[in-house]
Order: C-alpha cells, then sequence, then structure tokens
C-alpha cells in the first residue's frame, strides 16, 4: 500500500538538554545504525557507573532496556572498553532472565484460559518484543466470574485492591506467588472509565498468532494495537514510554499497517482524531532523529489536533499537554458516543473529569492517587 506524505505540524523539540540520557537512547532506537553507533560508542565510553545505572532504569521505565542495550554492545565492539562491556552484559542477562520467566508464565496463563474455554488475547505486552514490559496485560470476553474463579483455581491467584478507575474500566489485577509482574485481565471493556465495548468486543475476533521464544500466542491486530495504545496514551495517562514511539514507527515502517481499516475502526470507537494525533506525534518525534518523517496518509495529519511540537520531557517519560489539548479530544469522543446515542458508554466516559479531579486532589493531599485512578 502506497501512502503520501501530507504538510505536517513543527517536530518536537529534542528532549530536555538536562535529560540527555532520554536523547541517548532515542538516538540510539531511532537513528541510521551507523550514526547512531558512532555517537553512542563515545557517549558509554564517559560513562561511571552510577550514570551508568540511572541509564538502564530511564531504559526499564520506558521498557526498551533489551533493545537499547543489544545496541549499546553494538556500539561498544570496537572498542576496548572491557568494563562497561561488562555492565552491559549484565544489564541484558538480568533482564532477558526477567523476560524469559515472565513468557514462559504467559504461556502458561494462555493455555490455562483455553482449557477453561475462555478466550484471551495478549495486548501491550507483546508488542516491545524483545523487550517487556512492567506488567502482563490480557483481554477476554469471558464472565469477571469466570476469570477469577480460573486464576484462583489454576495459579492460586490473589486479587489486587481495586481503585475507582480500575472498577470502572472493568480492569482486575492479579498477584499470583513467584511471579514478580502484576497480571493485568481487561474483561469485555476498555477505556479509562470501560467506555469502549463494541470496539474491546472485537479484539479476539481481529486478533493474530504470533511466535514468541518458542510460544505461538493471540496479539492484538495490528490496527487496534494503535488503538489500544492511543486510549492509554492520548486518554488516559497523557504520557508516551519511548517504547511507544518505537512499536508504533516500526509498525508503520513495516507496511502492514492498513490505515483505512484504522481509520474506520477509530472512527466507529470515536477515537479518529486521537489515533491521528498519538501517529503525528510519533512521527514528529521520530523525524527528530531520523531527518525524516514516517509515511503516513496525508488524511491522518488532517485529522490530527496538535503534533509533537507540544510535547516535552518530563519524569522519565515523554509529557502529552491535558489542556486544553488533550481535554479536545476528551470532549470530541464524548461528543460522537452522544451522538450515537451510546448512553451507557457516554455516562461512564463522563465521569472522567471527577475521576481525574479525585486523582489529582489525592495527589496534592497524600502524595498518591491509589485508590482512584
Amino acid at each position: 500500500m502506497t501512502h503520501t506524505k501530507s504538510a505536517v505540524p513543527k517536530p518536537a523539540p529534542v528532549p530536555d538538554s538536562g535529560k540527555p540520557m532520554m536523547a541517548l537512547l532515542s538516538r540510539l532506537l531511532l537513528q541510521p545504525r551507523a550514526d547512531a553507533l558512532s555517537t553512542a560508542a563515545a557517549a558509554f565510553c564517559e560513562m561511571d557507573r552510577e550514570k551508568f545505572d540511572a541509564l538502564v532504569a530511564l531504559a526499564s521505565s520506558n521498557h526498551v532496556v533489551i533493545r537499547a542495550m543489544e545496541l549499546a554492545q553494538a556500539a561498544l565492539g570496537g572498542t576496548q572498553d572491557h568494563t562497561r562491556a561488562k555492565w552491559i552484559e549484565a544489564a541484558l542477562s538480568d533482564e532477558r532472565e526477567r523476560i524469559a520467566a515472565a513468557v514462559d508464565f504467559l504461556g502458561l496463563l494462555c493455555a490455562a484460559f483455553e482449557e477453561s474455554r475462555l478466550d484471551v488475547t495478549v495486548i501491550k505486552s507483546l508488542d516491545h518484543w524483545p523487550d517487556l514490559g512492567s506488567d502482563i496485560d490480557l483481554y477476554t470476553n469471558a464472565s469477571p466470574e469466570s476469570v477469577c474463579a480460573m486464576m484462583r483455581k489454576c495459579f492460586t491467584a490473589r486479587l489486587a485492591p481495586r481503585s475507582w478507575g480500575d472498577r470502572l474500566a472493568c480492569k482486575w489485577n492479579f498477584l499470583i506467588p513467584g511471579l514478580p509482574e502484576p497480571v493485568e485481565v481487561h474483561v469485555r471493556r476498555l477505556g479509562q472509565t470501560g467506555e469502549q465495548v463494541r470496539f474491546a468486543s472485537r479484539i479476539p475476533e481481529r486478533s493474530r498468532r504470533v511466535e514468541v521464544a518458542g510460544r505461538t500466542f493471540r496479539v492484538a491486530h495490528r490496527s487496534d494495537r494503535i488503538m489500544i495504545s492511543t486510549l492509554q496514551r492520548m486518554y488516559r495517562h497523557f504520557y508516551f514510554r519511548l517504547c511507544d514511539i518505537v512499536d508504533s514507527a516500526q509498525l508503520v515502517d513495516s507496511g502492514e499497517l492498513d490505515f483505512n481499516d484504522l481509520r474506520g475502526t477509530a472512527q466507529s470507537a470515536g477515537i479518529w482524531e486521537g489515533v491521528a494525533t498519538y501517529l503525528v506525534i510519533v512521527s514528529d518525534y521520530v523525524r527528530q532523529f531520523r531527518g525524516e518523517p514516517l509515511c503516513l496518509p496525508s488524511f491522518v495529519f488532517e485529522a490530527a489536533r496538535f503534533g509533537g511540537d507540544l510535547i516535552y520531557f518530563g519524569k522519565d517519560f515523554l509529557r502529552v499537554p491535558i489542556m486544553p489539548q488533550s481535554a479536545a479530544l476528551y470532549r470530541r469522543q464524548l461528543t460522537e458516543m452522544l451522538r450515537r446515542r451510546e448512553l451507557h458508554s457516554s455516562a461512564r466516559l463522563g465521569l472522567f473529569p471527577w475521576l481525574a479531579t479525585a486523582a489529582a486532589v489525592g495527589m496534592k493531599i497524600t502524595g498518591s492517587d491509589k485508590g482512584i485512578w
């Protein structure tokens, strides 16, 4: 499929010069390989152990440890810096061990769902491969009662305390003995308030099988991957991890993303403008390091409400402005649902400002939004 480029918004500024580590990770993962490696080699050779550990922690927060450290390893290949080579190998070894154990358990989880005749699709977690996030995310159309019963019976799982947001989103977090990562199961709904029912219900039927580390998993359709990422980044957390940029850019670069299918699916869910904005932000950020934007259809740029020029670096992530930009996307989603007379979902979505306000007040008073968000 051939896509045309159109005039795009100004690209995002390079991350805050006070946070050069994000810029280093971005160069490693987004610049052409030779350019990135030559720049990275000098930077790594100058790092002391404290700075290196801080870089690994930032890479971990952004779910890019394996990809970044493998490239760092390649960058140092032409040097005689054995000390830093050992640091990198240790970081890779620890993360590979964690991921291997988590993927093995993920295989057991999916097998238990299937043996119990409950549908299951892995969402988000395997999008970062060969990296893996800090929890395991699953989606199912099964009933909450059957999911909870199966998790207790097969894994002696304990249900973590549920926040107001978790209850609205129909999301359950399970703690399993011997598994460091929590298992987050989204049941019959997606979105911060569980407003996405129709889109969510189609995830299993649109899913595809992929092989990861010798195991086969059902994962979300490529368009649905972008939709889920958009819901998470543009309508809930209001920040991007670097893995979101890298994963989405790779998906676009692969040529396997059907933009017409994505537009149709996103329009039916009332979040097309949010999806378009998400993709343009990714494109703008990529352009900072590659010199060229992603090859997106013109209708993506036309639908986007803002671009990467408004994104800023803060607290380890790339932040999305909430007021007025993200708030406008929220209002558009609510308007679309009301126009289609999806009254139940509209009522749920209408609770979002109150939930966000309660979380902000809780954070200000107690320093935490636990139990709310």
